[in-house]
């Protein structure tokens, strides 16, 4: 196998997200324009959240290495004509507005973004596991005329499921923050 030059080495191993995310821009700020970035994780979310970034930032994906449980992702640093501002989706709801509508007793469409494990271990009652990874190609599942709240841990994997959902043609969707990682209320379990 050809050997990639990497400029530099991000250390994200035991991170779960954001923090990939937010490591891995504030990194890509402090390179030149062409350099590569490898980013090692062993969050499996990372995979989808760093392809997601790189896409909505200009950034390039240049690909993924899984060896050990361990992600490495290399970025290659745009020209700063190429980059885009990273901008978050406009639509959300707060959990408490959530909570709300689901105590009035509300037929809702919750989807759940993050990884299996995640979601196995505590979600929000009634909500649907559709990893942010496996989202675009089960999009047919889903009926764009629909209302969704789509959750995550912390509101940025779902803010990227809401981007592409609207890209897709969905109408209605609310970006629930600051998600799971802040949910105090009744939660189901496997």
């Amino acid at each position: 196998m050809t050997a990639l030059h990497v400029d530099r080495t991000l250390e994200c191993e035991g991170l779960a997200c954001p923090l990939p995310v937010v490591r891995t821009k504030k990194a890509i700020d402090e390179m030149n324009h062409g350099e590569v970035l490898e980013v090692r994780a062993t969050d499996k979310g990372s995979v989808a959240d760093l392809k997601g970034w790189a896409s909505r930032t200009g950034h390039q994906y240049v690909g993924l290495k899984e060896e050990n449980g361990i992600y490495r992702h290399f970025i290659r640093k745009a020209e700063a004509s190429g980059t885009k501002v990273d901008i978050k989706f406009p639509h959300t709801a707060t959990n408490d507005e959530l909570l709300a509508r689901i105590n009035a007793g509300e037929k809702l469409n919750i989807l759940d973004v993050r990884e299996p494990a995640e979601y196995a271990f505590g979600r929000i009652p009634g909500a649907i596991s559709l990893p942010l990874g496996e989202l675009e190609e089960k999009l047919m599942r889903l009926d764009p005329n629909n209302d969704y709240y789509v959750v995550c841990r912390t509101g940025n994997r779902s803010d990227m499921a809401c981007q592409m959902l609207t890209d897709q043609g969905f109408k209605s969707i609310k970006n629930v923050t600051p998600g799971m990682s802040q949910w105090g209320h009744f939660i189901e379990k496997d």
